[in-house]
């Protein structure tokens, strides 16, 4: 009689838990689905973010070649360097501090050109107005307008006699293939004469700090050791970063 009581028991029990017990269980995964990819023209057009996204990324990759072969950034940042080698302190200011002032300077003299690529070229084609390819065309425009302003016309025949190029008759004719690399040499050319001219009042005063010393027979102490105050003297009393700044822009605008 327990028995049979026990297993009764057993049996309402099972009968009333289990559909709690199945209602509470969490439901099994779904099978995951593969993504899909949309291949609608429509969706795949200039002004999506996708192809954006692309496009930036492509400007991005370029952006180190553009600046150091198509902007002053060249010219700045060599007459930084011979100016610093001139006052004679290696690391002050350091290399960060003068690509930053040079990345500036170069942006500062550059926001014309920015300004008209933007116009005439990146913002129609963001707009799916025209093409990229004809977006390229119309950015090398401003471009190539800036590069034959600062480009010495020996450097640039000098190029396009390499490459066997007919004589362009407007300046749109230059290809680029020429002009980019006679740009370059002229602002090394450039940046070269402004560093050689802001050596010689530092050297002047090198070469008079040694002959005064040997004169006195202070033979063991050396001359930069007196020269270099000397010269930060002189450089800080004719507010040289004013000088020199002034100048590069004014010779760039």
């Amino acid at each position: 009689m327990k028995r049979r009581v026990l297993v009764a028991a057993v049996v309402l029990f099972a009968a009333v838990a289990l559909p709690v017990i199945a209602a509470a269980a969490p439901a099994p995964p779904a099978a995951p689905t593969a993504p899909t990819v949309s291949l609608d023209p429509q969706s795949l057009s200039v002004g999506s973010l996708p192809v954006q996204i692309v496009v930036l990324l492509t400007l991005l990759s370029f952006i180190p070649a553009v600046l150091l072969s198509m902007t002053c950034f060249t010219r700045v940042i060599v007459v930084f360097h011979f100016l610093r080698q001139a006052i004679g302190t290696q690391e002050a200011p350091n290399n960060q501090i003068l690509i930053g002032l040079s990345l500036f300077l170069t942006l500062f003299v550059m926001t014309p050109v920015v300004a008209r690529v933007n116009t005439e070229a990146l913002q129609p084609m963001m707009a799916g107005q025209i093409s990229q390819t004809e977006a390229l065309s119309r950015a090398a425009v401003p471009m190539r307008d800036y590069m034959i302003r600062h480009t010495r016309e020996r450097d640039l025949a000098l190029f396009l006699r390499l490459s066997g190029s007919a004589r362009p008759s407007t300046p749109d004719d230059v290809p680029l293939t020429a002009l980019v690399p006679a740009h370059i040499i002229s602002e090394l050319k450039t940046a070269f004469q402004i560093g050689f001219v802001l050596f010689i009042p530092f050297l002047v005063i090198d070469m008079a700090v040694s002959s005064v010393l040997l004169s006195m027979g202070m033979m063991q102490l050396p001359p930069v050791i007196v020269s270099m105050p000397l010269k930060l003297l002189l450089f800080v009393m004719v507010d040289g970063w004013y000088l020199v700044v002034g100048s590069l822009v004014k010779s760039l605008m």
